[in-house]
């Protein structure tokens, strides 16, 4: 008995060594090195995140809202409260909540123009790629719906086209600089806000946004298709921005946040009622830096 007991323990002791050989720990601590050879599971690198939530320098293109178009003064620019790279205490930018005040005004730079339309960006675009910077805001389209009649809003396939083309002018130089892109704001809530001021009417027809704001009053059936048209045009602009974006993996579209973003008087230029005042400003600020700082799209 005492010579199969011997036995049985010797067996033991040798399964035990080679289930911890195996499993390649170590009894006593875990301080033993593991089994080599091409059996030795090699611990993989983290993979560099995709989107860095900390960019160092900013560059924005688009059209009035970014330009600050109205909030200070009417008819006039006013950049240093645009939402994106503005320096005013008021606003807090994307670029000062990003990047601190101080280096707000070395590390970012506004080549948006009052006016543009998606056709425009391309070229805006090539400019901002000459400073290189980790990230580039895009908030354009509204001009493309804001025309004359309907039938001269920008097709949805020449928006596509031209946006595009915007985004592999900045690749073609830059393909690892990340790209924030804010929808098209929802113009039909714009007019039904501001069509109750008397003063904004008055600056509407100076020809601010005819294809919506015109005949603001006006609620016949014409009227309402016309502004219906607009806004379904607006949608399709949003659509093509998520489409396009999704194809670029260092490219954040804000969801429809800005379309979705209720503005009310407080959010509106006292000057027009149309486009967004200092506190709107302030507000897609708020958008841009929620979706570019957030962990996961």
């Amino acid at each position: 008995m005492r010579k199969q007991s011997h036995r049985s323990r010797a067996v033991l002791a040798m399964v035990v060594a080679a289930v911890l050989g195996v499993a390649g720990c170590d009894a006593v601590g875990g301080n033993s090195a593991g089994p080599s050879g091409t059996k030795a599971q090699k611990a993989k690198p983290s993979p560099t995140p995709t989107w860095d939530v900390s960019p160092s320098s900013i560059a924005a293109v688009g059209d009035s809202i970014t330009r600050g178009f109205d909030a200070c003064t009417v008819l006039s620019d006013c950049p240093e409260v645009s939402w994106a790279t503005g320096s005013s205490a008021q606003v807090d930018s994307l670029a000062v909540r990003l990047l601190g005040r101080a280096q707000a005004a070395a590390r970012s730079w506004n080549y948006a123009v009052t006016g543009a339309r998606m056709a425009d960006l391309p070229g805006q675009m090539a400019q901002a790629a000459t400073r290189r910077p980790q990230l580039v805001t895009v908030m354009a389209g509204a001009n493309d719906a804001c025309r004359a009649s309907t039938t001269a809003m920008t097709s949805v396939a020449s928006f596509r086209a031209d946006f595009e083309d915007a985004l592999s002018t900045l690749r073609e130089s830059l393909p690892k600089t990340q790209v924030y892109v804010a929808s098209v704001p929802n113009l039909k809530r714009l007019w039904s806000q501001g069509r109750t001021n008397p003063l904004g009417k008055q600056v509407w027809k100076l020809g601010i946004c005819p294809s919506m704001l015109g005949d603001a009053d006006a609620l016949d059936s014409a009227a309402t298709l016309r502004r219906d048209t607009v806004q379904k045009r607006v949608e399709s602009y949003n659509q093509v921005l998520k489409e396009v974006c999704e194809k670029d993996r260092r490219c954040r579209f804000d969801g429809g946040a800005v379309y979705e973003y209720r503005f009310g008087t407080d959010q509106l230029s006292h000057w027009d009622w149309f486009h967004p005042s200092v506190n709107g400003q302030a507000r897609l600020a708020e958008i841009a830096y929620r979706t570019v700082t957030a962990k996961k799209t």
